[in-house]
């Protein structure tokens, strides 16, 4: 285990079993985790708002921390309650009428959802095998009929492929076409400060935040021209729109936790915390490669930490993610097509490891693997 790796690890209770899921939801450390409790207590001393007011300054600092992972400014994000909450939020008040979106093929089943809800036609971006966005073919794609915005989830949540960011975030701008980001996956994960027009992602996954927290940064120009749909537009109240968007009750108790959590990040240094979740990805891709019944969909050195488990025959997906938890103890996700409708067309296991696995325990997830198969 590396030096980051033992950090981590030492930061957080001890786990129960194997906890192969980060990609869902990361294990939270002692200190967010006291944080978030230790603002609930205060809301029962003094009230509710005034304890947000108190904690404004450890808001401002998970910002800030947002800002520098995602190349915009802390004036430019805000809380929302995930990256769903975020996308819609975004779309419904796109300054747009009948607007079109593009998005790869692979594309995250809830964002499309969202999409539709809002009225978005969408088109499919130019991908290879991988479904990675073929940087020198989206030029002249963008120039046969550009979309008005691109929609790019960096890494999906049913395969560890990371897209070209910088590549397709220079190509936007040089087409003048909006990029919006999903970083659901990514922050965290993989580079993502590109400057995007708008970004958005969760805080349970990589960044070991608590459940319900998302965040969207929009850049000013973008934002000024947004149409949020409260308050209405005619009462012409002064509220910035990345402010109206925000509107609305809140669990600043998981917010606070985010911020501590996420600031955590930063001091252990992100590019260590990238670097080493690229080593988990090879080491569980590594150990898994020749496991009977399964075949590794990544590359070995695809830069993620997520390796994607499809089975060969006939093998109950969900069965075995359920037999993993009750008996072995250990956490996996079954990726059913629902994440990706217009690629996936059967269930497959994903593992997500953080930066603390080893590799006795993705040894001890094969065996287990192996037995629930047997």
């Amino acid at each position: 285990m590396t030096g980051v790796g033992a950090r981590w690890r030492d930061a957080r209770p001890a786990v129960k079993g194997l906890h192969l899921d980060s990609a869902a939801c990361s294990r939270q450390s002692f200190t967010a985790l006291d944080a978030a409790a230790a603002h609930a207590r205060r809301e029962a001393e003094v009230g509710g708002y005034p304890a947000a007011q108190e904690a404004e300054e450890t808001l401002a600092a998970g910002r800030a921390a947002v800002a520098a992972l995602t190349g915009r400014s802390a004036e430019d994000v805000m809380f929302t309650t995930g990256a769903c909450h975020a996308l819609d939020l975004l779309l419904a008040s796109w300054p747009d009428e009948g607007a079109v979106i593009a998005c790869v093929p692979g594309e995250f089943g809830p964002n499309l959802a969202v999409m539709a809800a809002n009225g978005f036609d969408v088109r499919a971006l130019p991908v290879d095998e991988m479904g990675r966005v073929v940087g020198e073919d989206l030029p002249g794609w963008l120039d046969a009929g550009a979309p008005s915005l691109v929609h790019l989830t960096v890494v999906a949540s049913h395969r560890g492929i990371v897209q070209p960011l910088d590549e397709i975030a220079s190509t936007c701008r040089e087409h003048g076409v909006p990029l919006v980001v999903d970083a659901a996956q990514g922050l965290g994960h993989v580079h993502c400060a590109v400057g995007a027009d708008a970004i958005y992602a969760t805080s349970r996954k990589w960044l070991a935040g608590p459940r319900g927290v998302g965040v969207l940064a929009v850049c000013p120009d973008l934002a000024r021209r947004l149409k949020p749909r409260l308050p209405p537009a005619e009462w012409r109240l002064d509220i910035p729109p990345l402010r109206a968007l925000e509107l609305g009750e809140a669990n600043v108790a998981a917010r606070v936790g985010f911020s501590v959590a996420i600031q955590e990040y930063m001091a252990y240094d992100p590019a260590l915390v990238t670097a080493g979740l690229a080593d988990a990805g090879r080491l569980t891709r590594t150990t898994l490669g020749d496991l009977p019944g399964w075949r590794v969909v990544e590359p070995v050195d695809s830069p993620t930490a997520i390796t994607t488990l499809a089975p060969i025959g006939d093998i109950d997906v969900v069965r075995v993610r359920a037999e993993l938890i009750t008996d072995h103890a250990i956490v996996t996700t079954v990726a059913g097509p629902d994440r990706a409708p217009f690629e996936l067309s059967s269930p497959v296991l994903r593992v997500s490891p953080h930066v603390d696995v080893t590799g006795d325990e993705l040894a001890a997830f094969a065996g287990a693997l192996g037995s629930v198969c047997a």
